[in-house]
């Protein structure tokens, strides 16, 4: 039976940036080392990130930006790599890179350069794809991997296998299976930054704008729990879809309302009011226009009962009403478009059983879980690479150590 130092368990962002660097912190010294992934192809959620430009890191990466039952525990990762940290290995390959918004970072050419560059990184440990792990056993002298290629022995196992987003990837639940197995918690996992659905009567005003998008601010819980995302916001055929959605889609719950404003940077019931006093001859559908795009003015107008009604022959009532519909728009989403588009997975092994300086399992040395398949979940906008490569860092760091 082969015998490795470290496997890793995953060829994603995680996994390929993690095997790079055990070997730079430990040069020479770091032992056999094995990536192993059941895909054909390393890194192919990178590959496809960001339109085909990979969306590699964000400049704000922080811990407010993530979600997890216990919000402070990727500080010391996220401390210990920076954002800049990876922009400076960027830098270092050469790799030419544009801020699209919001301190989002984008290849200006192709993601497989990201891919590429983790793979230099690399050389020297062992790639093997198309190799499924079936399932993994404890030994006096760290793990044994069961699978249809054969076992092979380890002193060392780092989980990377992502959480259940995209499973047309081949995602799967592995990762869950062997924290279970050895005695880890999990935050059931959910689908996160994932376009949200809605019951009949909502679909009947999103599905004939199907395609249109927007500026718009969703927002989500009330109080100190309130969070609010002002972005894209796109109707589909079976609901809202764009980054404003998305980024509060990781927030909801099923059978919480969320409330959108269509028009985040106008007091519309004051606008009109104040365009009703110069004339108001308009068609209230052709005012409305004026700040929101026709075919949604004239059907939030149509919904209402004001189709063709003009904006002169409206009184206070009755704009304030049309006014609630557009800046406090009420929805109860019935559900997501699930894992088929989530982007990520919220939820995964309990950071409770982690030790967040080196991301080791606490009751089970050289045990260790780093990326998506942690209940660590960034924001959209390169939180997630970011995340990736913060903890692979910190794995690697205390594998190198030790």
């Amino acid at each position: 039976m082969e015998q490795f130092d470290t496997v890793i368990l995953g060829a994603g962002a995680a996994g390929l940036f993690c095997a790079g660097s055990i070997l730079v912190e430990a040069p020479g010294g770091a032992g056999r080392i094995a990536v192993l992934d059941h895909a054909r192809a390393p890194g192919e959620k990178i590959r496809i990130s960001g339109g085909g430009r990979c969306n590699f890191t964000n400049l704000a990466s922080a811990p407010d930006r993530f979600l997890s039952r216990n919000p402070r525990f990727c500080a010391s990762a996220l401390a210990g790599f920076t954002a800049r940290d990876f922009v400076d290995l960027v830098d270092r390959a050469g790799i030419a890179w544009h801020e699209k918004t919001l301190g989002q970072l984008f290849c200006d050419g192709s993601a497989r350069q990201i891919v590429d560059l983790l793979l230099h990184r690399m050389r020297g440990c062992e790639l093997r794809l198309e190799t499924r792990v079936d399932a993994v056993d404890p030994e006096p002298e760290g793990f044994v991997l069961r699978g249809p290629q054969g076992a092979l022995r380890t002193r060392r196992l780092v989980v990377a296998s992502g959480g259940k987003s995209i499973p047309k990837m081949g995602a799967t639940g592995i990762g869950y299976d062997i924290a279970t197995r050895f005695g880890l918690d999990l935050v059931e996992p959910r689908a996160g930054l994932v376009p949200l659905t809605f019951a009949a009567q909502d679909l009947d005003l999103c599905r004939p704008l199907a395609g249109l998008s927007l500026t718009a601010e969703v927002v989500h819980g009330s109080g100190r729990g309130r969070t609010r995302f002002r972005d894209g916001l796109l109707f589909t055929h079976r609901g809202l879809s764009g980054p404003a959605i998305l980024q509060v889609s990781s927030f909801w719950r099923p059978g919480e309302p969320i409330m959108v404003d269509l028009a985040p940077e106008l007091d519309l019931s004051a606008a009109l009011r104040e365009l009703r006093g110069q004339g108001g001859r308009l068609a209230l559908g052709t005012a409305l226009s004026r700040w929101l795009p026709a075919r949604l003015a004239e059907a939030v107008c149509d919904e209402l009962g004001l189709a063709g009604a003009r904006l002169a022959d409206q009184g206070n009532a009755a704009l304030e009403r049309l006014a609630n519909r557009v800046n406090r728009w009420q929805l109860r989403p019935v559900g997501s478009e699930g894992w088929r588009t989530a982007e990520v997975t919220v939820g995964g092994v309990d950071t409770r059983g982690l030790d967040s300086r080196s991301m080791q399992a606490k009751a089970v040395p050289g045990l260790y879980f780093i990326g998506e398949v942690v209940d660590v979940t960034g924001w959209l906008g390169g939180y997630n690479f970011q995340w990736a490569w913060a903890s692979a860092h910190a794995a690697a760091k205390a594998i190198a150590a030790g």
